[in-house]
């Protein structure tokens, strides 16, 4: 089935990990080597290149997914999406600053006003605030989940932030099931990965990326017209 916009029902979560892997095998190190520092540079910056990182990665794995040749330096091609890349991340991470905002800051003004809470009251707090957090992480799973294909879609089709969400969430609503699937098997590698003495998580974050991509390549194909190069910088207000 295909809607005006994208593809619908041809997603198979197990086939699409599995072919993931098959098509970045021969350059597995060097994708891990992209995630890992495009990660890492994300941490240092406090976030703020995060986005353009990310983006980064998503193009090196669609550059092999699309039968090219992955290479470092398409880790630093994320920096031409840095504003919409930026944009996305604080999306992303707003909820999460929510839960813990909401979790901590009662237990924080109580500690400033030098005040003693009772047993009662301490476990009232701690209960409504377990709460809190479960149906917060809820929400938050949910916008992630509407989110999976926002980043490939910046990079792949050059679209602004707030058009890339707008699609990508129709597209998962629209493959659901298949979105569900592929998150819960994604779930199940990085288990198993930190049952391989934590460190194997690691390992595995190249396939989970992978298996993304493929689903993403399926819900959107690749455009017939043009390859997913940066935009030109006159395209950000540049000369």
């Amino acid at each position: 089935m295909q809607d005006s916009e994208f593809n619908v029902g041809v997603i198979h979560p197990i086939e699409c990990v599995k072919e993931g892997f098959a098509l970045i095998k021969s350059d597995y190190w060097l994708l891990l080597a992209i995630s890992l520092v495009g990660a890492m540079i994300g941490g240092v910056t406090l976030m703020i290149a995060s986005g353009a990182m990310t983006c980064g990665t998503y193009y090196a794995y669609l550059r092999k997914i699309d039968g090219g040749d992955a290479r470092f330096d398409d880790l630093w091609k994320g920096m031409q999406w840095f504003g919409p890349g930026l944009a996305l991340m604080v999306i992303i991470i707003l909820p999460i600053i929510a839960i813990y905002s909401i979790i901590f800051v009662p237990f924080l003004l109580s500690a400033s006003m030098g005040g003693r809470l009772s047993q009662e009251e301490l476990m009232g707090l701690l209960i409504g605030s377990f709460v809190v957090e479960v149906v917060l992480a809820f929400v938050m799973v949910c916008l992630q989940t509407l989110l999976i294909f926002a980043f490939p879609l910046i990079v792949d089709r050059n679209l602004g932030v707030f058009e890339a969400i707008r699609l990508s969430s129709r597209a998962v609503l629209r493959n659901l099931g298949g979105v569900a699937g592929l998150i819960f098997v994604n779930i199940g590698l990085m288990i198993a990965g930190y049952l391989a003495l934590c460190i194997g998580i690691y390992f595995v974050i190249p396939i989970v990326i992978a298996g993304n991509v493929v689903a993403y390549r399926k819900i959107f194909p690749k455009p017939l017209d043009r390859s997913h190069e940066p935009p030109p910088v006159s395209a950000y207000g540049g000369g």
